[in-house]
């Protein structure tokens, strides 16, 4: 448990610095606004993101998932909010900031995957078939 949670604080650590760093819209006082900065959302996206999510679920649906990407920019607004020496400035910053971070996320699970590449998969197969491994 503990261990997943500083995964995912990792990641959002760096990925919220490299948007600081590509977004201008985007500041952080320091090294230790940036580390509370990764906490707090951490918490929003685990405590706040699954409501918004469940209330704007139809909308989320007829925009075929893009307005995921508004709660992202509300959850790094209230970020701002919540941390001292972390600014965004407007919903515009918030939003470039959520597609570099969603990048980011990419550019990371990529990467993850080719390393660990050697590692194979087991697929289940219907009925009647064993299990196959891709090669």
């Amino acid at each position: 448990m503990f261990g997943h949670i500083l995964l995912l604080w990792a990641a959002s650590f760096v990925s919220l610095a490299v948007a600081t760093w590509i977004v201008p819209g985007i500041r952080a006082g320091g090294a230790g606004a940036l580390v509370l900065a990764a906490l707090v959302l951490v918490l929003a996206n685990t405590l706040v993101r699954p409501i918004l999510i469940l209330l704007t679920l139809p909308l989320t649906v007829l925009s075929f998932g893009l307005f995921l990407l508004v709660i992202n920019a509300l959850m790094l607004m209230l970020t701002s909010a919540l941390v001292p020496r972390f600014e965004v400035r407007g919903f515009g910053s918030a939003l470039a900031g959520a597609l570099v971070m969603a990048g980011v996320t990419l550019l990371g699970l990529l990467l993850l995957n080719w390393i660990f590449l050697d590692q194979a998969t087991v697929i289940v197969a219907p009925r009647g078939r064993g299990p196959l491994i891709p090669t």
